[in-house]
């Protein structure tokens, strides 16, 4: 196995909640997760918003998706669109 499949094998992928669709092929996704606080260990929920590439427009407000690392795409979007899990309740 050469190192570039290694690298290539190696990409983050995350899960999070569709804030905003806006923008032409691009979602910002609201990723949530716990983790314990440096000095005090209290466990505390810390929320990241992270521009991603949806190439189609598949992905609306309110849906929950995966999302993969990859190179960048512009200032902002190190991360594209990698499937949607389930989608928003239609109101």
């Amino acid at each position: 196995m050469s190192e570039v499949e290694n690298k290539r094998g190696n990409r983050k992928e995350m899960v999070g909640v569709v804030v905003s669709d806006c923008q032409d092929k691009t979602i910002v996704v609201n990723v949530d997760r716990r983790t314990a606080h440096p000095l005090y260990k209290k466990v505390v929920k810390i929320r990241k918003k992270f521009t991603a590439h949806d190439e189609k427009n598949e992905a609306k407000t309110g849906d929950t998706v995966r999302i993969i690392e990859t190179r960048p795409l512009s200032r902002n979007k190190r991360w594209r669109l990698l499937e949607i899990l389930s989608r928003a309740a239609e109101a």
